[in-house]
């Protein structure tokens, strides 16, 4: 498996992020709907990667760059039939190591309160992140979860 920084150009990520869009509108009300687009993963303050099984795409992450201190994970996504092998675990190493790499101090996310996304919270959790208060331009939701953690 390798994880690469990805251009957004092909068809597979255009079609495997749209499965990740309906998705999330399926689960969180409109309102809620934080997951980005493609267009606003393209911009020049989020680094995009996908991880790939020989021909096989099978996960993305993205880093967004909030301020010169703290950076927010953003996208994470493993394919259904990739799930519980370590997946999610690799790339979100990976987008750690980055960003401590490029001296952001702080990591946060956001990411679903409801069920469906209890194995992303443990996840998060097994990686140092810890429950806050909304950052950035978030605000307080009762759909939403905040987390971060020291770099």
């Amino acid at each position: 498996m390798k994880i690469i920084v990805d251009d957004l150009s092909g068809i597979r990520i255009a079609e495997f992020l749209e499965e990740h869009i309906k998705d999330m509108k399926a689960i969180s009300p409109p309102e809620s709907k934080h997951a980005l687009d493609l267009e606003s993963l393209r911009q020049p303050d989020v680094t995009f990667w996908t991880v790939w099984d020989d021909q096989n795409l099978i996960g993305c992450g993205a880093l967004k760059e909030l301020d010169s201190r703290q950076a927010e994970v953003k996208s994470m996504r493993t394919s259904s039939s990739y799930r519980q092998k370590g997946i999610a675990s690799m790339l979100l190493q990976h987008i750690i190591s980055e960003a401590t790499r490029r001296g952001f101090r702080r990591l946060s996310l956001e990411t679903g309160s409801m069920p469906f996304f209890e194995p992303a919270r443990r996840l998060y959790a097994k990686f140092g992140f810890r429950y806050c208060a909304p950052f950035s331009n978030y605000k307080e939701d009762p759909n939403s979860v905040f987390m971060t953690r020291e770099l």
